[in-house]
């Protein structure tokens, strides 16, 4: 026995190592001020500094990590099964290529643990601001519907549009507005201030994205905003928002999705204000719906053609993923979401509604 550790000795100091450290993280998560010291002092600081380095590359390292993990994790296990099968030991090579892998597994969790995982636990935007989600009364719920779709129609004719009526921004130019974008944001709340904004990233499997059901991407171990760039344009410059917000720390959707608002509708950029009140709308009208179709029904009426073409193209684009992809990408977001004490897991994009109206109203 004592042989077999000696000989593998390096392989399990590493999964102590792991061990340690994850357990180190779940002891301490109920820590709410170390939690926010951790992110402050080193999560942050770390992530930021990778935003910036990977900056001058023109395409997402992101997309190039996860391509080399569909594409490694096959190749290891076939060469293991290779190796196993011409080795003089078996059980001890077995071993081994289990131990490797188990053990890359869990640095990349722990990592994942220490540069995203705090954020969870750690002071939140609504901490911070004082703004808090409340009970949304019904007619607090309609009026600030019927603003956002006010709003929104005002902004519908200001977009370029195509043929069709639908909207056709540039997504190139949304990107390149990036990294000015919340700067009208600091003076109320300093603390998403940064010094530097990096210009998100295209990904080019886009469409894989969208059969994850998945219009964004931030990616902590590189610092990144990633970008599908196939879905309907008109809801694209909120999502660039939304993400730009996960990388000043926001680890909840709904907040993510409220600030994407806030920033997108504040925006000098028409294309960025139209997106944000339409993102607004969608949130609001889903959950009024669902409250009051009549009431909906009588804001959905007022609605211009443009808009009604554009909830169209989006509407018709995503049908085509409603599929297994898709629902088990949501399915395993929301387990995450949860495992991180996010209770409302996916449910989290809707209760945008609640800061929302407690915000406008």
């Amino acid at each position: 026995m004592r042989s077999f550790l000696r000989f593998f000795r390096q392989l399990h100091i590493w999964l102590l190592a792991n061990l340690a450290v994850l357990a180190l993280f779940f002891l301490l998560r109920a820590r709410r001020d170390i939690m926010t010291a951790v992110s402050a002092w080193f999560s942050m600081p770390v992530e930021r500094f990778l935003g910036r380095f990977w900056a001058f590359l023109p395409f997402s390292v992101a997309e190039v990590c996860y391509a080399a993990v569909v594409i490694g994790v096959p190749v290891f296990v076939g060469y293991s099964i290779f190796a196993i099968s011409r080795a003089e030991y078996k059980r001890e090579v077995f071993y081994r290529q289990t131990m490797r892998l188990v053990n890359t597994l869990l640095s990349l969790y722990a990592a994942f643990c220490l540069l995203w995982g705090v954020n969870f636990y750690a002071d939140d935007f609504c901490d911070k601001s004082g703004i808090y989600p409340e009970p949304v009364a019904h007619d607090d719920l309609v009026s600030v519907t019927r603003l956002f779709a006010m709003q929104a129609s005002l902004y519908a004719p200001r977009v370029p549009r195509d043929a069709n009526g639908v909207c056709a921004l540039s997504r190139q130019e949304a990107l390149a507005f990036a990294p000015s974008l919340y700067e009208s944001m600091y003076e109320e709340f300093p603390f998403l201030a940064l010094k530097t904004d990096p210009m998100p990233k295209r990904i080019l499997c886009s469409r894989v994205m969208s059969a994850m059901n998945v219009t964004g991407l931030y990616f902590p171990f590189t610092g990144e905003s990633n970008l599908n760039m196939d879905f309907p344009v008109a809801t694209f410059p909120a999502t660039v928002a939304h993400e730009l917000a996960h990388r000043r720390g926001v680890a909840s959707e709904q907040q993510c999705n409220f600030l994407a608002v806030l920033a997108a509708t504040r925006a000098p950029d028409e294309a960025y204000r139209y997106s944000g009140w339409l993102l607004g709308f969608i949130h609001l009208s889903n959950a009024l719906y669902s409250a009051d179709p009549q009431a909906w029904s009588a804001i959905r009426d007022t609605l211009p053609p443009a808009i009604l073409a554009d909830l169209r193209a989006e509407n018709d684009y995503w049908a085509q993923y409603d599929g297994a992809a898709a629902h088990a990408s949501s399915k395993a977001y929301d387990t995450m979401l949860r495992s991180y004490g996010d209770e409302l897991g996916m449910r989290s994009y809707g209760a945008v509604v609640d800061l929302l109206v407690a915000y406008y109203q």
